[in-house]
């Protein structure tokens, strides 16, 4: 069994996830990543010799258990889930909007943080410790329009979260979300521009809407993101559970734009 706390975090190749994952390493945590860019993974082993990333779709039930079962043979343990892969979906009015697409951001967002919270919860149950934090969005608490598959995701991830920590307290299990507003980066650049096409404007446009729309006028950085998922999994946040935590600078609104 490993000396070192043990931490999964989906989604980890990239992004948030990435620097999730990264920040875990600089506190001590032997991590595991489950991504499903076979890229990404490739890079990360490639950067990230003291840690592994597995190619793994999260919303294949089955795909999960197997990876899972592979962390425990390895290293006996489990301590920390962090569930943040998901995808933005597309931007359109819900009369536009593809049933495939729907189907897919929940599939990812929503189904595979079931399923890896399905695999992990037993392990965690069996040590009689574990926190797992969830990765939201503050469109998960005030809703976004346009944003309808991805609204629906992040809306139930949150409702699971409470579920979780109700179900999981008793076995000393934490169960947080985290609820970014937009956060810098490519993706939030290709929601962006998507946005600005269906408005018909700039995407600097919108980009000042988007950023206006939080009282510190200002984007989530990844890092405020792996900062709050530090805290939580150490002993400052062993008493917090059940809760959803806004790093968005206070959003304001999700529909501040002129004439609507």
């Amino acid at each position: 069994m490993s000396d070192q706390p043990v931490a999964i975090v989906t989604g980890g190749a990239s992004g948030i996830g990435l620097g999730i994952a990264t920040a875990l390493m600089g506190e001590d945590y032997d991590v595991f990543v489950l991504d499903n860019d076979l890229h990404h993974v490739d890079d990360y082993n490639a950067s990230h010799p003291l840690s592994r990333a597995r190619f793994c779709d999260v919303s294949d039930a089955l795909a999960v258990a197997t990876e899972i079962d592979g962390v425990l043979h390895v290293v006996g343990r489990i301590d920390l889930l962090v569930n943040n892969a998901g995808i933005s979906g597309p931007t359109a009015p819900v009369e536009a909007v593809d049933p495939s697409e729907w189907q897919k951001t929940l599939d990812v967002g929503l189904t595979g943080a079931f399923n890896v919270t399905r695999s992990v919860a037993p392990i965690m149950k069996a040590q009689s410790s574990g926190a797992i934090i969830n990765i939201a969005s503050n469109a998960g608490l005030m809703g976004c329009p346009n944003r309808s598959p991805y609204v629906a995701a992040k809306w139930g991830l949150i409702g699971l979260t409470k579920t979780w920590a109700m179900e999981l307290g008793s076995f000393n299990i934490r169960v947080n979300a985290l609820c970014p507003a937009s956060v810098r980066g490519s993706r939030i650049d290709g929601v962006i521009e998507r946005d600005a096409l269906a408005r018909g404007i700039t995407p600097e446009a919108v980009r000042e809407v988007y950023q206006r729309q939080s009282s510190l006028r200002t984007f989530t950085r990844a890092e405020d993101i792996s900062a709050m998922v530090c805290y939580l999994a150490g002993p400052g946040g062993q008493r917090i559970s059940g809760q959803s935590i806004g790093i968005d600078g206070h959003t304001e609104t999700l529909t501040n734009w002129l004439g609507s």
